[in-house]
């Protein structure tokens, strides 16, 4: 990989912990990688317990290829999440359906915790 794609995937990771601190203010969501370094890491990380971030910001989709690596990096319980987007779009998320209610459940604690 490049210098120009990688500083691309940098780029995506603070954009898109900058719009999860946008929509929950005080998940502290950072770019794990500029801190730990450590593979197999989340490329971002945040207050919100039990999410698994797996980020791409590429304009070719291989959602099926992202999730896989999502679930191969994960810890043992944590939930799966791309979080996507190309150029002059918006961001997506993409979770397993059969997570969806453990997402939820992991969000409605991160706000009775807030």
């Amino acid at each position: 990989m490049g210098k120009p794609s990688r500083d691309k995937g940098k780029r995506g990771e603070r954009e898109a912990a900058a719009e999860l601190n946008r929509l929950f203010p005080d998940c502290n969501a950072y770019r794990s990688q500029q801190f730990s370094g450590a593979n197999h890491d989340a490329d971002i990380k945040c207050n919100i317990d039990g999410l698994h971030f797996e980020v791409k910001r590429q304009e070719r989709m291989q959602l099926y290829k992202w999730m896989e690596q999502a679930e191969n990096d994960k810890r043992y319980s944590e939930i799966p999440v791309v979080l996507t987007r190309q150029n002059n779009k918006p961001w997506l998320l993409a979770i397993q359906l059969d997570d969806l209610p453990n997402l939820i459940d992991a969000i409605n604690e991160y706000r009775s915790n807030s």
